[in-house]
């Protein structure tokens, strides 16, 4: 998904702008959604992680060179973990993209606003010059074959 292109609006053709706006927004709150989704289930395997770890040093004091088992050393030892530390990561990504997603979803609210305003200028005569009328279908053909493309681009390099 490319936030800022999508984002944009073109004042010439706030119509085609309306009209896509549903949808888009439809379209980044989806991702806004199952971005929570992937963060949640990150935190869940995190979780599991962390019993498992926190098992098996209780279990196995001697083979993380503990002399003593207490809560501290069991938090230290967990914490310098690779295992942990690699689902953690996971954890900060997912929590990442969300974030992220979840900016674009509330950027749409301001682009919904951004376009009743230019929708109010436009009626006072803001943009006011020579226009030619325009094919509405053609327009929205075209944005939609972009949007597409854009959206195989962004699916092949999450592969």
């Amino acid at each position: 998904m490319n936030y800022e292109q999508d984002l944009r609006i073109d004042e010439t053709a706030l119509d085609v702008e309306w009209l896509d706006q549903a949808m888009l927004f439809m379209r980044y709150a989806r991702h806004a959604a199952e971005a929570r989704k992937t963060f949640d289930e990150t935190k869940q395997e995190l979780d599991i992680v962390r019993a498992e770890i926190d098992k098996d040093i209780r279990e196995n004091p001697d083979k993380y060179g503990l002399e003593k088992v207490t809560e501290g050393a069991i938090q230290s030892t967990l914490l310098t973990n690779k295992k942990y530390w690699a689902a953690n990561q996971k954890v900060l990504d997912a929590k990442y993209e969300f974030d992220m997603a979840s900016n674009a979803v509330s950027a749409f609210n301001m682009r919904k606003e951004a376009l009743e305003n230019l929708v109010k200028l436009n009626g006072q005569q803001y943009f006011a010059g020579p226009q030619v009328p325009r094919d509405l279908y053609e327009q929205r053909q075209l944005r939609q074959k972009d949007m597409n493309s854009r959206i195989g681009e962004k699916m092949k390099r999450t592969k």
